[in-house]
């Protein structure tokens, strides 16, 4: 017999009644019946139920075990009465009785219990994460992960796509985060950075004459974290076609990602209809360029019906350029009592409030009536007229918000997602997509200098025409997928003319000079016979948490780091040895205070 195992503990059922076995595996539980022990065995597999009493000679040695010990056993299947059968598990027919123990590796007491799935702190469950990681949602959330990247590597081969690695240790690139660095030993002074993301290698490839590039990529930013984004290392399915536009990209990924979602997404709906929709619009309709779709509440501009109004706060703004009123219909939100919590929802956010309007059934019976505040200031007329375009009825109401929009805009998001969500109108059994297309290139930060707003290497539509234009008006062959409220991929047709790279680089402030010496690779190939290439990027982590239904990111990732970017089992980040730095010839300041 096998020196630990001659089964798993999912494999033994009610057909090997009578043989002797050995298991090995975690002391899941003890429960101690007077003179009779039971213990549930766990391993990667599954569980078994094991029992035994005063008449075995292993039962002094059981005594002692506690959970979470490594056992080995040694004993014979024997068949569960009728009444005691456990169909949840594939072993629940059998249990073995208990012959001989072997004790593999003891444990002390646990900091946090791996039985049931209690909340613990989340510092004590990443300082203890192997520990965590034997908690059965947990352990399945990470076994969702491997098939998922199992069957992304299958279908991708299936549709024609090669597997290639690319470089781990490269130089800095500009991808809308800040990079980790790498000193460089040998060239003391320098730098290397960890790949934000394969960018420059996958386009790379393409002028190389592969067609079809895909790899799971290990991508590393230094970012502020967030529920939904690690704040240093995430991996993504990283693909690339050449001579390709944006409906080929669209039409090669779709069949991974529906398929993938049909084969993990636990019987919820799939639509395979997959709408495109104008950036300018998701931010219009839906406040968000991430629109979760299961909500069906559209915004709409209603600025006519207050310009000129007895409403003086709105009236007034309008006056100003570049202002609106958007309205966020509400079905069955008819009451002043929701309409008083969504009003203190945006206060929550940071606005002064959301103006509402609700339909009642008259007091006098004659029909239906609007209330509200804004109604008595606008009248009934201008009521009336937004009722009609917002095609709501008796027991309904409306919110509004006005100014400039980028100034309220993700605040409406929000409240729309909340309205969906309090009224019951989202479908949560589904999973919705959508293409958000035309991205603008380019964006003024703070300060008010153009930059770009997605991806640089982009090509614009028009091409070098459209940027001897306003920058702000060029739109780039960009596109993000959105899925129930989350940005699964990004991608985009590739600029793969130099003299239009130069041009694009050159509007958000990169003279030739800056870019011949940032991304002298490209600029290179670029002049040696470039196809027309794109592609995109989709996230692992992201594609994972929906189908696992967490709302963390941290609870699909193996190791992951806390909020401050700390490991906390392993101790990172660490402070280097003096050799080290004397090595790299680096010194570190001390802390400012």
């Amino acid at each position: 017999m096998h020196a630990y195992r001659s089964h798993t503990c999912a494999a033994l059922t009610a057909a090997n009644a009578g043989e002797t076995v050995r298991l090995s595996g975690w002391v899941h539980r003890v429960r101690d019946h007077g003179g009779v022990l039971f213990i549930d065995l766990r391993d990667h597999y599954g569980m078994t139920q094991l029992i035994c009493d005063g008449d075995s000679g292993a039962f002094a040695a059981l005594e002692k075990v506690r959970s979470e010990w490594v056992i080995r056993i040694d004993g014979s299947v024997k068949l569960r009465d009728a009444s005691l059968i456990n169909p949840k598990i594939p072993t629940g027919e059998i249990e073995i009785y208990v012959r001989e123990v072997e004790v593999l590796g003891p444990a002390e007491e646990l900091p946090l219990p791996v039985f049931g799935e209690q909340d613990y702190p989340e510092e004590t469950r990443l300082t203890y994460r192997f520990l965590d990681l034997r908690r059965e949602t947990l352990h399945n959330n990470i076994m969702l992960r491997s098939n998922v990247v199992r069957s992304i590597r299958n279908r991708m081969w299936d549709a024609g796509f090669n597997e290639f690695q690319t470089p781990i240790i490269t130089a800095s690139s500009p991808e809308g985060a800040r990079d980790f660095l790498v000193p460089s030993r040998l060239h003391p002074g320098k730098f290397y950075a960890l790949p934000q993301a394969p960018q420059q290698f996958k386009q790379l490839i393409m002028v190389a004459g592969f067609d079809k590039y895909f790899q799971i990529a290990p991508c590393f930013r230094d970012e502020d974290p967030r529920a939904d984004r690690s704040p240093t290392d995430f991996y993504q399915l990283d693909l690339e076609m050449s001579f390709v536009e944006q409906e080929d990209v669209f039409a090669a990924i779709q069949p991974v990602i529906q398929g993938l979602f049909e084969e993990f997404g636990k019987g919820r709906r799939v639509d395979a209809d997959w709408p495109r929709i104008a950036y300018k619009d998701a931010m219009l309709k839906y406040g968000s360029d991430k629109p979760d779709l299961r909500n069906p509440i559209e915004m709409q501009v209603v600025s006519e019906h207050f310009a000129g109004s007895g409403f003086a706060i709105f009236a007034k703004l309008l006056e100003q350029e570049g202002t609106e009123v958007r309205a966020i219909p509400a079905p069955k939100g008819g009451s002043r009592k929701f309409c008083d919590r969504m009003n203190k929802f945006a206060q929550e956010q940071g606005l002064p409030g959301m103006g509402y309007i609700f339909w009642r059934k008259a007091e006098d019976g004659s029909g239906m009536e609007a209330a509200g505040p804004l109604a008595k200031n606008i009248g009934p007329e201008r009521t009336e007229a937004i009722r009609l375009q917002l095609g709501l009825g008796e027991g309904d109401a409306a919110f509004f918000l006005g100014g400039k929009p980028e100034a309220f805009e993700a605040v409406a998001g929000r409240a729309r997602n909340v309205i969906g969500d309090e009224l019951g109108l989202s479908d949560k059994d589904c999973f919705k997509f959508a293409w958000i297309v035309d991205f603008p290139m380019y964006e003024k930060d703070d300060e008010g200098k153009i930059d770009f707003s997605h991806n640089p290497f982009s090509m614009p539509q028009g091409g070098l025409e459209a940027l001897n234009g306003d920058p702000l008006d060029v739109l780039g062959y960009q596109y993000d997928l959105a899925c129930n409220g989350y940005e699964l991929i990004s991608g985009a047709i590739r600029n793969h003319k130099p003299e239009i790279m130069f041009k694009a680089f050159e509007l958000a402030g990169y003279p030739a000079s800056e870019v011949e010496k940032r991304f002298g690779g490209m600029v290179k190939a670029f002049k040696y016979g470039a196809p027309p290439h794109g592609g995109c990027a989709a996230g692992i982590d992201r594609i994972v948490m929906l189908l696992a239904d967490e709302m963390n990111i941290r609870e699909v990732i193996m190791f992951p780091m806390n909020q401050r970017a700390e490991d906390l089992m392993m101790g990172a980040p660490s402070e280097p040895l003096n050799e080290q730095l004397r090595e790299l010839r680096l010194r570190v300041l001390p802390k400012e205070a």
